[in-house]
């Protein structure tokens, strides 16, 4: 399975408020960056996540983000986006620009 295009979309409209957002579709997923930074990235089943680590983490976690884990229990430093956030253009956007600053 792979993100779709539609998927893909979907994510341009959540962070519609973010300016030089663009993707590269890679194992199953896709990319996104924002001035050429990768700050977020969708899964094949079309779950987006953000990069974070230390605090910037933590505060996802404290909004019951989930830590992207592969099928081998593999993590990597990317959390889902706050529920309130995946159809909310203006939350979503704010906490891509917290990613942004926190990288």
């Amino acid at each position: 399975m792979s993100v779709s295009d539609d998927d893909i979309a979907h994510v341009y409209e959540v962070f519609e408020g973010l300016e030089g957002v663009t993707h590269r579709k890679m194992m199953g997923g896709a990319s996104f960056y924002c001035d050429g930074q990768i700050f977020a990235i969708i899964s094949a089943s079309g779950q987006i996540y953000l990069k974070a680590k230390g605090d910037f983490a933590a505060a996802l976690a404290d909004e019951g983000a989930s830590k992207f884990s592969m099928e081998d229990g593999r993590t990597m430093g990317y959390w889902t986006l706050p529920d309130a956030a995946v159809d909310d253009p203006e939350i979503a956007t704010d906490w891509a620009r917290r990613a942004l600053a926190a990288l």
